[in-house]
């Protein structure tokens, strides 16, 4: 899969809005949508943001929902697909299965800053579910698993690091924290409720459709 290498930042800038992709730093006065930037796209002519068309308004959804989730293009067209020969409403169908990427997990449990630095933890093998190595992000968690680390001294260490910078975090609803572990059991499937994006999923399915 084609890895995006250019700034992050550059993504928040042309969606406007903060997509978490730097993790603790999209929280500082670093985070260039705080600072005069915030309504200028990358580019020579980023500040010509015009009202858009209907096609515009679609595409930039779809695009705010594969790199809020650090997905590719033809990865996000396989999640639509599987989406539409699902039962139920489409759209919220695909955040669901967003939702429940191992990867997208590791970071809601504040096991890493972001979904890119949970990507490296599952890549290097320091996750593992119902006691299983998984390296492999896209990996959908179900009702009942477990989330556990690797037992070595180095990954325990690195995780709890992580959790020492937010001691008062609580997860999701549909995500049981153990924080002494740390581990953490999949309680319920993920709600609309707990897509934190401010996305219109109907916008996603109808450009996609096309």
């Amino acid at each position: 899969m084609g890895r995006y290498l250019d700034s992050s930042c550059k993504l928040c800038r042309r969606e406007g809005m903060k997509l978490m992709l730097k993790g603790i730093r999209c929280e500082t006065g670093k985070c260039p949508i705080e600072k005069r930037q915030k309504n200028v796209a990358p580019g020579m002519h980023g500040w010509r943001r015009g009202r858009g068309s209907d096609y515009g308004i679609r595409l930039r959804e779809k695009q705010k929902v594969k790199r809020y989730y650090g997905l590719g293009e033809t990865q996000f067209m396989r999640y639509i697909e599987k989406a539409e020969h699902t039962i139920g409403n489409t759209g919220e169908v695909l955040l669901g299965m967003l939702e429940r990427r191992l990867d997208n997990v590791v970071y809601k449990l504040n096991f890493a800053p972001s979904r890119k630095s949970a990507r490296q933890l599952i890549a290097h093998g320091h996750i593992r579910v119902n006691g299983r190595k998984v390296d492999i992000a896209d990996f959908s968690v179900r009702i009942g698993d477990k989330i556990t680390i690797k037992t070595s001294e180095k990954s325990k260490k690195r995780i709890r690091t992580q959790l020492d910078t937010n001691p008062n975090y609580s997860a999701q609803g549909w995500l049981q924290l153990d924080i002494k572990g740390p581990s953490a059991t999949i309680v319920a499937m993920p709600s609309r409720q707990d897509v934190q994006l401010p996305i219109e999923e109907q916008l996603v399915i109808e450009f996609c459709s096309r």
